[in-house]
C-alpha cells in the first residue's frame, strides 16, 4: 500500500515521487493496432525501486504472448529464458512504427536494413528481448509507461537499451517524458547507433 503509481490512465499524483517503488502501467499500448484489430498491442507492467526497473511484463493478449524479467533474474518468454539475437543479421532487421514510417522517418534506412512495421513499443522492446529482431527505435518522445518494461526486458536479455544519445534511463520523474529510445543486441548496437548518428 506504500507504493506509488504512475499510469496513462489514470490521473497523476505527485506523491508518487516521494515513493521508493512505484508501479509503471499501459494497459493498452499499441491503441491504433488494438482498434484496427492488428495483433500487436499489449499490456505493460513494470516496478521500479529509487527509479530502476526491478520488475517488468509486457503480455499481447491477442496472442497469448507473456514476456517478463527480473532484475538480475533474466528474461523469459512465456516461462522460457530468452536472449536479444547473437549475430548481426543480414540484413539487421529494425522493428517500426507504421506512423513513422508513414511519415517517412525511416527512409533513410531502408537501403541497409529490413524495416518491419510493429505496433506498441512496448511489443517491439519484448521482441528485440526474445532475438525476433535487431533493433528497435523511435527517435520522437516516449512516455515512461510505454517503455518501463520493455526496458528491463532487454537489460535481463543481455541486450542493450537508452536514448539516442546513449544515456540510460531512469524512471519515476515528473515530466514522464524521454526523448527517444534505442534498443539492440550487443552486435547491432555500435551498427545500429552508426545508422542513426549518420541521419540525424
Amino acid at each position: 500500500p506504500d507504493d506509488g503509481w504512475l499510469s496513462e490512465e489514470t490521473r497523476d499524483n505527485s506523491s508518487r515521487l516521494s515513493k521508493k517503488r512505484v508501479w509503471i502501467v499501459d494497459p493498452i499500448d499499441g491503441t491504433k493496432e488494438f482498434v484496427q484489430q492488428i495483433p500487436e498491442y499489449s499490456v505493460s507492467v513494470a516496478l521500479v525501486d529509487n527509479g530502476l526497473p526491478v520488475l517488468g511484463m509486457v503480455f499481447n493478449p491477442s496472442l497469448d504472448e507473456l514476456f517478463t524479467a527480473i532484475q538480475g533474474q533474466g528474461a523469459f518468454f512465456n516461462g522460457q529464458p530468452i536472449s536479444v539475437k547473437s549475430t548481426l543479421g543480414s540484413p539487421p532487421s529494425i522493428l517500426a512504427s507504421r506512423s513513422e514510417i508513414k511519415r517517412g522517418e525511416f527512409d533513410p534506412f531502408e537501403s541497409v536494413a529490413q524495416i518491419i512495421p510493429t505496433g506498441s513499443i512496448a511489443f517491439k522492446l519484448a521482441l528485440v528481448a526474445a532475438g525476433r529482431a535487431d533493433s528497435t527505435f523511435s527517435l520522437g518522445p516516449k512516455n515512461e509507461w510505454d517503455i518501463a518494461a520493455g526496458v528491463l526486458l532487454v537489460q535481463e536479455a543481455d541486450g542493450f537499451v537508452s536514448d539516442k544519445f546513449g544515456r540510460s534511463f531512469s524512471f519515476n520523474h515528473l515530466n514522464t517524458l524521454v526523448d527517444s529510445i534505442v534498443a539492440s543486441s550487443a552486435s547491432s548496437k555500435d551498427f545500429i547507433f552508426d545508422l542513426i548518428n549518420s541521419h540525424s
